[in-house]
């Protein structure tokens, strides 16, 4: 089975329960980062703590560990010869103080041999 998918950003991914008709699992793939907050952040948050409202920067620390948990789980994907990822989760862990785990996880599937 050839596939014209070379570059793990190329590989779909679905949050469905089910494998679509006309593909077979292949097997579970996942990625993970763990990030840790850095001071200067630590003093804004410590500050919006008081006042309330969004902590922006932790925020977009927390998008950026999960865009690159999927990428990894999109190259693991590649690596198993699919081209489609169903099934997406997320799961996220505090590893120690200041450090945060985001793992993404899901079934690797590729269109069935004719």
């Amino acid at each position: 089975m050839s596939s014209s998918i070379t570059r793990p950003e190329q590989v779909t991914l679905v949050s469905i329960e089910q494998v679509p008709e006309g593909m077979t699992p292949i097997a579970l793939v996942r990625g993970s980062t763990a990030r840790s907050r850095n001071i200067g952040r630590d003093i804004g948050a410590v500050l919006k703590n008081v006042v309330g409202g969004e902590v922006v920067s932790y925020t977009k620390l927390m998008a950026d560990a999960r865009e690159e948990a999927l990428y990894r789980m999109q190259e693991d994907a590649l690596r198993q010869g699919a081209t489609m990822v169903v099934g997406v989760r997320f799961a996220s862990s505090l590893i120690t103080q200041g450090v945060s785990e985001i793992v993404a996880w899901g079934t690797a599937v590729a269109p069935e041999a004719r």
